[in-house]
């Protein structure tokens, strides 16, 4: 006869969380920083073809940090989600804060239930009066967020580096070079290459438009 393997529930716990932490913190970060006329979201991301940063729905956006094809599952079923909205009741009704809420419930059910988490972190932004960010971590975890937010491995000093230069009234230029500044001195080196966007209350229904850097 044998013995089954046993492991106590709170050391299983901890293993999923440090396992997604370690697969996190070797993705690249994400920024939001809310500006004049919208929310500025910037990544450091050497590909042209592989996106973290997208729309999901008029004035709403999506970034996402860890394994690109878990984070991206994620986004096509907020999509699906939003359009699902729209159609059923109004454009207006779909937003940020119901997505964010579907997204942590799909993640805490896998942190729970599957053997292996999902080692991705989101971000959900949306442009309004006033914008909205929420942080969804790993494992289900809804933050809401004020003014500047981040995900990925170096969240916490990207966070305190953008507090400390963020102000009422950023245009969009001062916007970016502070999240620059802030990666440079979080990262302490050279970006390998950006990707940014933004959601402008100015591009009417659509705001989600992409930056050339």
């Amino acid at each position: 006869m044998t013995i089954p393997f046993y492991v106590a529930p709170e050391q299983l716990v901890r293993d999923k969380a440090d396992f997604a932490r370690k697969g996190i913190a070797r993705g690249r970060s994400i920024v939001a920083i809310e500006y004049n006329q919208g929310v500025l979201l910037l990544a450091e991301n050497p590909s042209t073809a592989l996106k973290k940063i997208s729309e999901v729905y008029d004035h709403i956006a999506f970034a996402g940090v860890g394994r690109y094809n878990e984070f991206e599952t994620l986004r096509k079923a907020g999509i699906r989600q939003a359009d699902l909205m729209g159609y059923l009741y109004s454009r207006e009704d779909v937003k940020a804060q119901a997505l964010a809420t579907n997204f942590s419930e799909a993640l805490g059910a896998i942190f729970s239930r599957e053997p292996k988490p999902y080692e991705v972190e989101v971000l959900v932004v949306e442009a309004g009066d006033p914008n909205r960010m929420f942080r969804i971590s790993y494992d289900g975890t809804l933050n809401d967020e004020r003014k500047v937010a981040a995900i990925g491995g170096k969240a916490e000093a990207l966070v305190e580096a953008l507090r400390s230069a963020w102000r009422e009234d950023l245009t969009l230029e001062e916007a970016l070079a502070a999240g620059q500044a802030a990666f440079q001195q979080a990262e302490g080196r050279p970006s390998e290459g950006w990707e940014a966007a933004v959601l402008d209350r100015a591009n009417g229904r659509r705001a989600f438009r992409r930056l050339q850097l």
